[in-house]
């Protein structure tokens, strides 16, 4: 029987919007036939700031039993998910420390040739959501990847509005996490798991 594609979904999340729209991305490659890693990266933010923050403290409990990602995590991935909140219309500082530990298996052109897509949520509608997206596929070119995004190839990506990836606004966290958003994240982690199936199939033929 063929191994499963592995599609690895790497978040920062503060207050919880991201790391529902990784968890809908998740679920949605699973469904796809894809062996799935969840991670969240590791929080940089003093515990009493949290605290101060009944959202923020509520998504640290939810999702306490999250792995943190590792570098292995990527080399184990055929295609990767990764996932911020816009800050500045840029990624997080937790998730761009995360990205900056992974010199070593760049290096090592580990990260080379694997499929990439971005997801993002913003408070605002134009605080971001395509310039973080922008500002993380800097990243994968850096990496040599393949970037993967959503495009407007499914009627979900009309109504969702942003071909770059997966993007919630949350109108400062009044907003849930919704069936537009939804949606778009199924059609996001359907494509990346079918090009990162077709990507791997094409190097084990080549290397065969």
């Amino acid at each position: 029987m063929e191994n499963p594609v592995n599609i690895a979904v790497v978040y920062y999340s503060s207050t919880g919007t991201i790391a529902e729209v990784a968890g809908e991305l998740a679920e949605a490659a699973e469904k796809a036939g894809a062996a799935v890693r969840l991670r969240k990266v590791a929080e940089l933010a003093p515990q009493a700031a949290i605290d101060a923050n009944p959202a923020w403290a509520a998504n640290a409990a939810a999702t306490a039993s999250i792995p943190e990602a590792t570098s292995d995590d990527l080399v184990w991935a055929d295609g990767v998910l990764i996932g911020s909140p816009t800050r500045f219309g840029n990624v997080a500082a937790q998730l761009k420390q995360f990205l900056d530990t992974l010199g070593p298996i760049w290096q090592q052109g580990l990260l080379a040739g694997k499929v990439y897509s971005g997801f993002t949520s913003a408070g605002t509608g134009h605080g971001g959501h395509e310039s973080t997206l922008l500002a993380l596929s800097h990243t994968f070119h850096h990496f040599g990847g393949i970037i993967v995004p959503p495009g407007y190839t499914d009627a979900a990506k009309f109504a969702d509005g942003n071909p770059y990836g997966t993007s919630h606004f949350d109108q400062g966290g009044t907003v849930p996490v919704g069936d537009v958003t939804r949606a778009a994240a199924r059609v996001q982690a359907e494509r990346v798991v079918k090009i990162a199936r077709a990507t791997r199939a094409a190097a084990e033929r080549d290397a065969a």
